[in-house]
């Protein structure tokens, strides 16, 4: 790839953010207009907005980097990415905005009028954004290292000083043209490559079967190992082999690989003939840090059928809960515009993940070598100049450079938002707008710190953990207090640290290679099937064992949160939620 033409476009997406930045920093004079833009974005803006902020590293690069690894079965995360807001457009979205609250946490207050609850709703909130906000940066990283060789955290730091500028200068109204902004770059940077890429593949009589055929090299290969993996091989497999496979030195060397498994060191060349299957490659353990596409089963094939529910469920469930989503919700003038925005981020994200797997299936194809190497990610970024080549090529791989770091910037943009909130509501000491910037620049240093450090840790599946945990925790409290008068303090405390925590524990578990082999291994990589019916369980059953300490205000808390705007008084019982939710916003710093 150029250098030149990918290092301006990634450049002037920079330039682009902080110039509408400074814009926010214009016209954001209230604490109302840096949580939630005074609730005056309407569902247009709102879903563009939302959709930049969703589509993040995983979205762009990784589901292709899935596909090409393991075909169309993994379409069910782009599924369940865009299905997770049919959840949330039907029992959340204009609940959650009459609510008059600015975070989660000052949701869990104002509905279970409980200090404990915020308390255990403000870790949970600040945990899940800064997990997220780890495979941003560290995917920005990565970019720039391709891009220009240079060292790996120097991507990770451009981001969060773009970031923390962004935000800190005019909080959600600054992010908010950010992000609608960078969704309709996102959609043209796949767009636009993704119609030369298709008419020169149709002009190529490439297979046209090969989407859900086995990977093949169309032509002769070198593939050099970065790091120590297994490769799995149905059947028998010529090679060349310059290195060490199976504990066997060989120069340049003939070899057949028979049926079953290999281990295969690092920097070790493999040499593959046209029409080779390439074969599956996982890393050894301990032999460093997968993609962030990565599902967490990792080489696991057993039961696929358990694997995929839970899939669905942390992916359907988990998008509500997650902050940098939910606090958009508060933007919107009413109840009602939530609904019409949700509706249009359907359409916005659907859209969306037409493309990505257009680049994983043509990745199979021009590029399957990116399977062995560890760089599946990176197919989104290669394929115009392996398919096109020449400055055509050269341009459309800029576009998708300064696409992906669009990718990072915005969705790490929403998540500091999130975080920076509770940040300067709960944690430290209050001072105005100056109290909040201080937050923002807390909330994106901690996981910067975090990527710099966890170079060597498989934080890769980090997106999927925090759906997951979303899905224990936050789904259960935001669906039982929306809809369960019942719900109680106890219970809500009981729920959150149950189901969350097994689903925080259960993937950490598998990661560190604690979990035993067969079903315990699968249960605990896809935690969402057990651990979210876990969270509402808790919930419930400890809420009956407590009835005496439902909520004195929970009617009327519920009558707020369900009757439209126009029945209880609009305009009157806006201003009240606005007090009910907005207490801890005016402790927080008031008016500049």
């Amino acid at each position: 790839m150029n250098q030149t033409y990918a290092l301006t476009a990634v450049a002037v997406v920079v330039l682009v953010t902080l110039l509408l930045g400074a814009l926010g920093l214009r016209i954001s004079r209230t604490t109302s207009d840096f949580y939630v833009a005074s609730r005056t974005v309407g569902p247009r803006l709102n879903a563009a907005a939302i959709s930049g902020e969703y589509l993040s590293a995983a979205s762009f690069l990784g589901v292709a980097g899935l596909v090409l690894l393991q075909g169309p079965g993994m379409l069910w995360y782009p599924v369940g990415y865009t299905a997770g807001y049919v959840v949330l457009l039907a029992l959340v979205a204009a609940p959650l905005r009459r609510s008059g609250a600015y975070t989660l946490p000052d949701f869990a207050q104002a509905r279970l009028e409980s200090r404990a609850v915020r308390r255990i709703a403000v870790l949970f909130v600040v945990g899940v954004g800064w997990l997220y906000l780890l495979p941003q940066l560290q995917g920005a990283g990565l970019t720039l290292e391709i891009l220009t060789g240079a060292p790996h955290w120097v991507g990770g730091l451009v981001v969060a000083c773009v970031v923390s500028l962004a935000v800190a200068a005019g909080g959600m109204r600054s992010i908010t043209f950010v992000q609608a902004f960078q969704y309709w770059l996102k959609l043209a940077a796949l767009l636009v490559p993704a119609f030369f890429l298709i008419g020169a593949w149709a002009g190529d009589g490439a297979p046209r079967a090969t989407f859900d055929a086995p990977a093949v090299f169309r032509e002769a290969t070198a593939v050099t190992l970065a790091q120590d993996v297994r490769l799995s091989v149905k059947e028998p497999l010529a090679v060349t082999v310059t290195g060490h496979v199976d504990g066997r030195t060989h120069v340049s060397a003939p070899l057949v690989l028979a049926a079953g498994e290999h281990s295969v060191q690092a920097r070790t060349r493999l040499e593959f003939a046209p029409d080779t299957p390439v074969p599956a490659a996982r890393a050894e353990p301990g032999a460093g840090v997968g993609t962030w596409s990565e599902p967490p089963s990792g080489e696991l094939r057993e039961y696929r059928l358990y694997a995929t529910y839970g899939l669905i469920l942390a992916t359907f469930l988990g998008t509500m809960g997650l902050p940098h989503v939910a606090v958009r919700f508060y933007t919107s003038p009413n109840g009602r515009a939530a609904r019409r925005t949700t509706l249009v981020v359907l359409g916005l994200v659907g859209a969306f993940y037409l493309l990505p797997p257009v680049y994983g299936a043509l990745g199979r194809i021009y590029a399957p070598e990116l399977a062995l190497t560890g760089d599946a990610d990176a197919a989104v970024l290669v394929l115009p100049e392996r398919m096109l080549g020449g400055v055509l090529g050269e341009l459309l791989g800029a576009l998708l450079a300064g696409g992906a770091f669009a990718a990072f910037l915005s969705t790490a943009s929403g998540l500091t938002m999130a975080v920076a909130g509770v940040l300067h509501q709960d944690v430290l000491p209050k001072c105005g707008a100056r109290s909040f910037r201080w937050a923002a620049l807390v909330a994106i240093l901690v996981p910067l710190g975090g990527s710099v450090a966890a170079t060597a840790v498989p934080v890769a599946d980090a997106v999927g953990l925090a759906f997951a945990v979303s899905a224990s925790s936050f789904c259960p409290l935001l669906v039982l207090g929306i809809w369960w008068r019942g719900l109680t303090p106890p219970g809500a405390v009981a729920g959150l640290v149950t189901g969350g925590g097994a689903a925080l524990g259960a993937v950490l578990a598998t990661r560190a290679g604690l979990a035993p082999a067969g079903w315990a291994h699968t249960m605990l990589a896809w935690p969402a099937a057990w651990s979210v019916p876990l969270g509402f369980l808790t919930m419930v059953a400890v809420s009956l064992a407590t009835r005496s300490r439902i909520p004195a205000g929970t009617a009327a808390t519920l009558a707020r949160l369900h009757l439209p705007e126009v029945v209880a008084g609009d305009r009157a019982g806006g201003r009240a939620g606005s007090r009910a939710g907005g207490r801890a916003g005016s402790r927080a710093g008031g008016r500049r």
